[in-house]
């Protein structure tokens, strides 16, 4: 009895094609199959092991052989799988990303660093509040700055902060704080208030296989960029004020 293992010309390993969906299924199927037949080729092993002539012993660099085989379509569906990660990367992340350097962007997020002194944030409005209040957060989630701003109609609103704290302190450049939004309508209720932070895209970098790109000194990510003008139109209609 002889144990063949599947060569590394097999279908199994034929996965490359055009089609990035197709490719990434094909080798999860090759993958699959290879399992089975890794599987099917140890218990035809353990059999012929077992069932072996003892006058003529099998010989083991035959089945070492196979092994090596086995292995060697393995590794070629894994590298199957490593490439078209690259290509989904290079194709639909930090591709995308890097276009967007030297451009104005707008992103959903509530934290931004503080550069040069000050962080600022772009909070909305849905509709007019009765009550509004916005704090700046620390790491820890400390307040370290309160307002209660004095505009309460509805639209985008733009909240600077002057990097100093309740005591007047002034904070060190580069940390990261977060933008709390607290507003309430007439009749009490809560309305959500989304956060975005706007600026020019300086930087571009990737973490975890998503591509995250740097705006005012901190990284969002691309997936939550709501909108991109060229770097020379500004906003000019927002509603600015300076958090103490």
């Amino acid at each position: 009895m002889t144990v063949t293992a599947p060569s590394a010309t097999t279908p199994a390993a034929q996965t490359t094609t055009p089609a990035t969906g197709t490719t990434s299924d094909a080798t999860l199927q090759g993958l699959g199959s290879l399992a089975d037949n890794f599987n099917t080729f140890l218990t035809l092993l353990t059999t012929q092991l077992q069932n072996q002539d003892p006058t003529a012993p099998l010989d083991s660099n035959q089945f070492t052989q196979q092994l090596v085989q086995m292995t060697g379509v393995e590794q070629q569906l894994n590298t199957n799988s490593l490439l078209q990660q690259v290509v989904n990367n290079t194709s639909g992340g930090v591709s995308s990303a890097v276009s967007m350097i030297g451009s104005n962007v707008k992103a959903t997020s509530t934290t931004a660093n503080l550069t040069n002194g000050q962080a600022q944030w772009v909070y909305n409005l849905p509709s007019a509040a009765a009550d509004l209040k916005v704090e700046v957060l620390d790491s820890n989630g400390n307040i370290v700055a309160a307002q209660a701003p004095t505009d309460l109609s509805a639209g985008d609103k733009t909240f600077t902060w002057n990097g100093k704290n309740l005591a007047g302190t002034q904070l060190p450049n580069g940390g990261t704080y977060t933008l709390q939004v607290t507003a309430l309508d007439a009749s009490g209720n809560t309305i959500t208030t989304p956060s975005f932070v706007e600026g020019t895209v300086t930087g571009v970098t990737q973490s975890n296989g998503a591509a995250l790109i740097t705006v005012n000194g901190s990284s969002v990510p691309l997936s939550s960029v709501v909108s991109v003008t060229q770097a020379n139109n500004t906003n000019t209609n927002s509603n600015t004020s300076t958090g103490s």
